[in-house]
């Protein structure tokens, strides 16, 4: 067991943030998620994104589940659970992948981390969090591995932005520099024992931090005040998704879902059919099928944004729907993720959207829309 894990039962409820009464009492405008009451803005989302983009934002992801998998059979437990093998993986590493059911549908997108040798983290969303771990609990059947909720026992915290590395360089003594994109380690923040890994969901450099419950409102704190000279804001929800889109990051329930493969999302690559695991079968059959439907980008002129559920048209007949819409504040244009089929999913197809009844002309484009300067 890593040193920063908390003991606890299987919890089926879903926890209060540690932070909330903070979130509170920095004015901020709350919003119910899965079951969680979270920070959607502190004041202005464009403002929030913005200091992502050019400096850093912190976020509350307390939300996300964090279960743990220990044991000899942890890592054959979860290669039969995910589509991919991440009993391959060097401790350290990480990995995103999904659960599958056994028709191929998404049931969650993840990332799995390896901590040791007979020991994973796998964060999970927040809306699947039983799912997952009823699944992952039930795919270790027969193998010698104990899947745990460490949820109500841990918070996440993310930092991410331009300035990132530098303000956590000051509260950590883990040498930033080697920790690579998708890696994590253990160490220590303003103190406090820590799972630091190197992911996110913005497009930005960044690091999302696991640390105890009852220490997340000492670390929170402290990584505000150091990087509040180089701009760090806390930020909610709302722009953590605007970022997310403009980096063309899929969203559970809206560009994945129960009803879809992984190949229907334009995210095949993550599947490995050479070993066995819930719902290999199906892909399969899928992946030997041609055509279907894939996930596409797609930018407009103008002001109007394409929001989910929009149909688009490509020469008068429906050929996909949008999943995600917003005006990109990076970019100053309407961009979306939609899934669409047949010749619609080339690069450069002009399509239209209807949007509320509005023809709004949009163009395919390769993702992501944003890519932050190396």
């Amino acid at each position: 067991m890593n040193p920063t894990s908390s003991g606890g039962p299987l919890a089926t409820e879903p926890p209060e943030s540690p932070l909330l009464a903070e979130h509170r009492s920095a004015g901020a405008t709350l919003t119910s998620f899965a079951g969680w009451t979270m920070p959607l803005r502190y004041g202005s989302d464009l403002a929030e994104h913005r200091a992502v983009r050019e400096a850093g934002g912190l976020f509350d992801l307390s939300h996300m589940a964090q279960l743990e998998v220990t044991g000899p059979g942890a890592g054959a437990s979860l290669d039969r659970s995910v589509v991919s093998v991440v009993s391959g993986l060097a401790v350290g590493r990480a990995r995103y992948t999904m659960l599958t059911a056994s028709d191929g549908g998404i049931l969650d997108d993840l990332i799995v981390y390896r901590l040791g040798p007979e020991e994973y983290l796998v964060i999970a969303n927040a809306a699947n969090r039983l799912t997952v771990l009823d699944a992952l609990a039930a795919r270790s059947e027969g193998l010698e591995a104990a899947v745990v909720d460490r949820t109500p026992h841990r918070a996440l915290i993310a930092l991410q932005g331009p300035v990132a590395a530098g303000v956590l360089r000051g509260l950590s003594g883990v040498d930033l520099g080697a920790l690579r994109y998708y890696a994590i380690a253990v160490g220590a923040v303003a103190g406090t024992p820590a799972l630091i890994a190197r992911t996110g969901y913005t497009g930005e450099d960044g690091f999302e931090l696991s640390v105890p419950a009852t220490a997340a409102l000492a670390v929170w704190r402290a990584l505000l005040e150091a990087g509040a000279q180089a701009g760090v804001v806390p930020c909610g929800l709302a722009s953590r998704d605007t970022l997310r889109l403009e980096a063309g990051m899929p969203l559970y329930g809206h560009e994945l879902t129960a009803d879809i493969t992984p190949y229907d999302a334009g995210l095949g690559r993550v599947v490995d059919l050479g070993h066995e695991f819930v719902g290999r079968d199906a892909l399969a059959v899928r992946a030997g099928r041609p055509g279907g439907q894939t996930m596409v980008g797609l930018i407009g002129s103008g002001r109007r944004a394409a929001r989910a559920g929009h149909a688009v048209l490509l020469d008068e007949v429906q050929v996909g729907t949008v999943t995600s819409g917003a005006l990109s504040p990076t970019l100053g244009y309407p961009v979306a993720l939609a899934r669409v089929t047949g010749a619609a999913a080339e690069p450069g197809t002009e399509v239209v959207v209807d949007v509320r009844g509005a023809r709004q002309s949009m163009q395919v484009v390769p993702l992501p829309f944003y890519r932050r300067s190396r």
